[in-house]
């Protein structure tokens, strides 16, 4: 059931405040672009003094992540061992 709307109350506008030239979004995109607020959980604030301290942890676990690790892959065997049926025991 959809909510009723409310009206819109007139007298809570001061009489010095004119909107009627106003440009709705003027500022959004700059304010998009700028705001990039994360907030941290306490004991992951505690181990930062600063903003600063933050970034540059974070830029270096960028870096080694996108650094590229190699894993020396395993010397493949010159003779193939060939697959052993399974065989029945007996529980004792």
């Amino acid at each position: 059931m959809p909510k009723p709307k409310r009206p819109i109350a007139d007298d809570d506008m001061r009489a010095e405040y004119d909107f009627s030239n106003a440009v709705r979004g003027k500022y959004y995109e700059r304010f998009k672009a700028s705001s990039n607020v994360v907030v941290l959980d306490p004991d992951v604030s505690k181990a930062f003094p600063n903003a600063a301290a933050v970034n540059q942890a974070l830029r270096v676990l960028a870096s080694v992540a996108r650094a590229r690790v190699t894993v020396p892959k395993r010397a493949s065997r010159a003779t193939k061992r060939p697959n052993k049926g399974m065989k029945l025991t007996k529980r004792g």
